[in-house]
C-alpha cells in the first residue's frame, strides 16, 4: 500500500513539472496568459526573474531574465524533470536537477524578506519552508525510495546494462 501511495505522489509531482512546461509553452491562461506562451514569442523566465524584488541574487536574476539560454535551460529542465519523475526513470538525476531548480526559485522569491519589500505577506505563511522546499524534499524522497519501481518504468530502467554500470542514472 505504501508503495502505491509513493508512486501516486511521484506521478502527481511529475505532472506539476509537466504542467508548468505545457502552460509556459502554450500560454493556457493559468500561470501564463494566452498569447504570451513560449511558442508565441514570450519568455518563460522574464516575468519571474525580472520581478525578483529582494534577496542576494536579485541583480543576477534581473540580468538573466529573458535570456534565450536561460529560457531554454529552464524549459528543458521542466520537461526533463517532469518526464523523468512521471515515468519513474532517472529519478536521482531528476531529484538533483529539481532540487537545484526549486532552490533557485526559492531564492528568487526570497521568502525570508519578501513581505518587507512589498508590504504584503509572502505567498507562504512560513518564511523558510515554502512549496519550493517541499517539492525539493519530495523529489529527494522519491529518488531515495526508488518510487519509480511501482506504476513506472523504474524496474526496467534499473535492469538496463548502462544504468547498472552508471548507478547515478538510477
Amino acid at each position: 500500500m505504501f508503495a502505491g501511495v509513493f508512486a501516486g505522489v511521484r506521478i502527481l509531482t511529475g505532472f506539476v513539472f509537466l504542467w508548468a512546461f505545457l502552460d509556459k509553452t502554450f500560454g493556457w491562461s493559468y500561470a501564463t496568459p494566452s498569447g504570451k506562451g513560449w511558442i508565441d514569442g514570450g519568455s518563460p523566465t522574464k516575468g519571474f526573474l525580472g520581478a525578483v524584488a529582494v534577496g542576494p541574487l536579485q541583480s543576477t536574476f534581473h540580468g538573466m531574465a529573458g535570456d534565450v539560454w536561460v529560457d531554454w535551460l529552464f524549459m528543458l529542465g521542466l520537461l526533463a524533470i517532469g518526464i523523468a519523475v512521471t515515468s519513474g526513470v532517472v529519478l536521482r538525476l531528476a531529484a538533483v536537477a529539481g532540487t537545484v531548480m526549486m532552490a533557485l526559485m526559492w531564492a528568487g522569491e526570497w521568502p525570508p524578506a519578501q513581505h518587507l519589500s512589498t508590504g504584503a505577506p509572502s505567498m507562504s505563511s512560513n518564511p523558510v519552508v515554502d512549496y519550493h522546499v517541499v517539492y525539493a524534499a519530495i523529489l529527494i524522497a522519491l529518488a531515495v525510495g526508488h518510487a519509480g519501481r511501482v506504476w513506472g518504468l523504474g524496474r526496467r530502467w534499473e535492469r538496463m546494462a548502462f544504468v547498472r554500470d552508471n548507478r547515478w542514472l538510477g
